[in-house]
């Protein structure tokens, strides 16, 4: 049984992601902060996984945190899974997509809203669909 609904090879990803996309969703790396096209995007719709298209964040939950990544202080129930990270000396919360595993980012409990609360999301591995498509 596989853990996530959509499972594909290194070779699939690597033909549907652009080379970025696939370091960043299948290998964890991290975009340069300020250089994200989401970084400092403010429409209404949802944001969703680059890799497989389900919805992670609406707008209304997204924020400028100023630390140069996608801000948001609310995921979709369901949508978003957490794994603990002890990498790079540090401990924190990795968040990846809950139906293919795609890395996200890193949760933070310093959000400045109610929910106290900062999902630090690389702009590649989401994209964004308008609430008129």
């Amino acid at each position: 049984m596989s853990k996530y609904k959509i499972e594909k090879t290194e070779d699939e990803w690597k033909e549907q992601l652009t080379e970025e996309q696939y370091k960043v969703l299948r290998h964890k790396d991290t975009e340069r902060p300020h250089t994200g096209k989401y970084n400092l995007h403010f429409e209404n719709g949802t944001y969703v996984c680059a890799g497989c298209h389900q919805p992670l964040f609406k707008s209304d939950s997204k924020f400028d945190a100023h630390c140069g990544w996608p801000s948001f202080d609310e995921a979709i129930k369901g949508t978003v899974e957490y794994i603990l990270d002890k990498s790079h000396g540090m401990i924190r919360t990795e968040i990846v997509c809950s139906n293919c595993g795609g890395h996200l980012g890193h949760v933070f409990n310093d959000g400045p809203t109610e929910t106290g609360t900062r999902y630090c999301v690389n702009s590649l591995s989401i994209d964004f669909k308008n609430d008129e498509d």
